[in-house]
């Protein structure tokens, strides 16, 4: 298996897990961020677990700027997105401009990409935030505006960790 199949089946098994209590989660307190939003905690935490380093991604602006450093940051609209990239969103229009962050699974090849995410609400709950909803969820996320599923695009970009062996 390799180091990304590894990372995606890690995300993969925490599928369901729910927050504690608000924002309380082991991804927030191996970061020691809990109590805070923890998509990019659950984004680190999966990444220590098959021991790959990259860009902190917790606070989600400041992981966008780190994968630009790295020249690992790809833009939606050229984006060409891979299993193990990391997907950041803005779902709040004129507040921040990345506020969420998760793991692609796949490449749908239709504009969309299979996405697993820390803290947001599962496909079945459609009015739950999407950047704060409490759970770890499966989502298809567009990421070209003329999707062919017709989804609302709010991907950013997408950040290419430099993959261990």
């Amino acid at each position: 298996m390799t180091k990304i199949e590894e990372f995606i089946a890690v995300a993969t098994k925490e599928i369901g897990t729910v927050e504690e209590g608000n924002n309380l989660t082991k991804y927030g307190a191996f970061t020691k961020h809990n109590g805070q939003p923890w998509c990019g905690s659950f984004v680190m935490w999966c990444a220590n677990e098959v021991k790959q380093k990259m860009p902190n991604v917790v606070w989600t602006p400041g992981g966008v700027e780190a994968f630009k450093g790295t020249g690992g940051w790809s833009n939606a609209a050229t984006a060409k997105p891979k299993a193990g990239d990391i997907v950041f969103f803005d779902f709040v229009e004129g507040g921040a401009p990345v506020e969420h962050v998760g793991i692609v699974v796949k490449d749908n090849l239709d504009g969309t990409v299979t996405t697993i995410e820390g803290n947001t609400s599962p496909e079945h709950k459609a009015k739950g935030s999407q950047a704060n909803g409490g759970e770890v969820a499966q989502r298809i996320r567009a990421y070209k505006k003329d999707n062919k599923r017709k989804l609302s695009a709010f991907i950013v970009g997408f950040g290419t960790p430099k993959w261990s062996k």
